[in-house]
């Protein structure tokens, strides 16, 4: 090789981002590890997180023998990320910041200032994931700044590069990527796409890298806790918790916006499970029902905002017929649910699932996938009615507004 390549790889302080760092250099890549710190926190002993994992981090570039860089990404990560998440439980949602995460700083201001600043060949991370490309084809990528305007120049020719489910099916991280650009997606690389979590920790310890060994596990919204997470909300606004067999007025909360559909609310008094199986913002209630495969917690109907799409347009299949079966989750590491998609004009869809799936909520991202392919996302919007709701012969719900016709299916309504 006449000029070594240059990787630019995130390290995070933990041991997959470590063991990604490794495998580069022992390709023979010059390598840099860069840390992004995102959030200023302190555990319980006043210390600050990310300071932790950038010494972390420091740490294996030295046992590495690689150049070390820490950039700051705090405002960015606030207003992209972390804004949004506020906004969405507030409006009664699910939020997942760690797919706005990789969105809109890992792949987006970290891969800018890899590829601008540090002059990198290609980006790597820990993520357990598989591109389409063999190493070599992601360091022929150019890197082209997209014209402005509404379409792509239509005379350039590309296949889209394919993002591609990880060797290790439990760790597949591909749900986190699945809003990912394509033009960052054609020059990154996964080195830990084809490996298994416990050999990854074996390479670890085989290599020096103990200290990273030891460390917790990342959780995504960690960093607030949920301990803390009332302080970042609106003010409290208290209301009842209602039986929705009923109407029985059960107990009070601090705030509907605190719950999700499917988890189980603990009310004061009650020994008895019982589970939040919709949400009435107007009233400040959350309804509940009394087991865990309640009913009312199963829907089998969906609509997303204008899907992400990870080649940048839809699937041939979906365009040609406007209808396609594929897989869908909403959930990291949940098994993936057969479905129907149906394409609207606006670029949202509509998500019929062959069996009613448990706990759907506002928010939430629907993954999609075909075969080993994760094809994009799409946020959840709306929502059809729950099988309790069919079971009683009801037009109406309390949770989803009034939808245009373009509906395959049955038209939840407010």
């Amino acid at each position: 090789m006449s000029a070594l390549r240059h990787v630019v790889c995130a390290l995070s302080g933990g041991v997959d981002s470590a063991v990604a760092a490794l495998l580069l250099r022992r390709r023979g890549y010059q390598v840099t590890g860069v840390f992004m710190k995102n959030w200023d926190s302190l555990d319980e002993q006043g210390i600050c997180t990310a300071d932790k994992d950038c010494e972390d981090a420091y740490k294996v570039c030295q046992i590495l023998d690689i150049p070390f860089h820490q950039v700051s990404y705090v405002k960015e990560y606030w207003n992209d990320v972390f804004s949004d998440f506020l906004n969405e439980y507030e409006k009664g949602r699910t939020p997942n910041p760690d797919i706005n995460c990789n969105k809109h700083i890992k792949f987006s201001c970290f891969y800018h200032y890899a590829v601008d600043n540090l002059g990198a060949d290609a980006v790597a991370t820990g993520h357990y994931a598989r591109t389409s490309l063999e190493d070599e084809e992601v360091f022929e990528q150019k890197h082209t700044k997209k014209l402005d305007g509404l379409f792509r120049n239509r005379f350039e020719v590309r296949n889209p590069v394919k993002l591609l489910q990880a060797a290790d099916s439990f760790k597949d991280q591909t749900f986190f990527l699945s809003q990912v650009s394509q033009d960052a997606l054609r020059r990154t690389i996964f080195p830990l796409g084809e490996l298994t979590k416990d050999f990854v920790k074996k390479i670890a310890a085989e290599n020096r890298l103990h200290h990273v060994l030891q460390k917790r596990e990342s959780m995504g919204i960690c960093f607030i806790g949920k301990r803390n997470l009332e302080h970042f909300l609106l003010q409290p606004r208290p209301g009842k918790f209602i039986s929705i067999e009923d109407n029985t007025v059960l107990g009070t909360h601090k705030g509907w916006f605190l719950y999700t559909l499917g988890q189980r609310a603990k009310i004061s008094g009650l020994r008895e499970p019982w589970y939040v199986v919709e949400k009435d913002g107007t009233k400040g209630d959350v309804l509940v029902a009394p087991q865990v495969d309640h009913p009312a917690l199963y829907r089998d109907l969906l609509r997303t905002n204008r899907v992400h799409w990870i080649a940048e347009e839809p699937p041939a299949t979906l365009v040609r017929d406007k209808m396609m079966e594929c897989h869908f989750r909403f959930r990291h590491q949940m098994a993936l649910v057969p479905c129907v998609l149906t394409l609207n004009q606006d670029g949202t869809v509509w998500v019929t699932a062959v069996k009613a799936v448990r706990g759907l909520a506002l928010g939430q991202f629907a993954v999609f996938y075909k075969g080993e392919e994760c094809l994009g996302s799409g946020k959840i919007l709306r929502l059809g009615p729950s099988a309790y709701t069919l079971q009683k012969g009801k037009n109406r719900t309390r949770v989803a507004p009034e939808v245009p016709s373009d509906s395959p299916g049955p038209h939840p309504t407010s």
